[in-house]
């Protein structure tokens, strides 16, 4: 069964407050001297890679209205 569109567009947006609450206050050093943090915002950036991917092969019409969508998608594995 395929995942209604919305869904990934909910994902994406679920995940960038994720990465909102993570950082909110932490300085720049702050963050890379925290493993955790560090790695709970990288699993963030992969679902929103993840989920732009799935949304460009079931609703490539859609994908193609949000800007930068290939390097968004590519980003999720560096």
């Amino acid at each position: 069964m395929r995942r209604d569109r919305r869904a990934f567009l909910w994902d994406v947006r679920d995940a960038a407050r994720n990465i909102e609450d993570f950082i909110a206050g932490l300085t720049y050093e702050t963050f890379a001297a925290d493993p955790l943090v560090r790695s709970a915002v990288e699993r963030q950036f992969e679902i929103i890679g993840e989920a732009l991917n799935q949304l460009s092969k079931i609703a490539p019409e859609l994908a193609n209205e949000i800007p930068d969508l290939p390097r968004i998608v590519a980003f999720r594995n560096i």
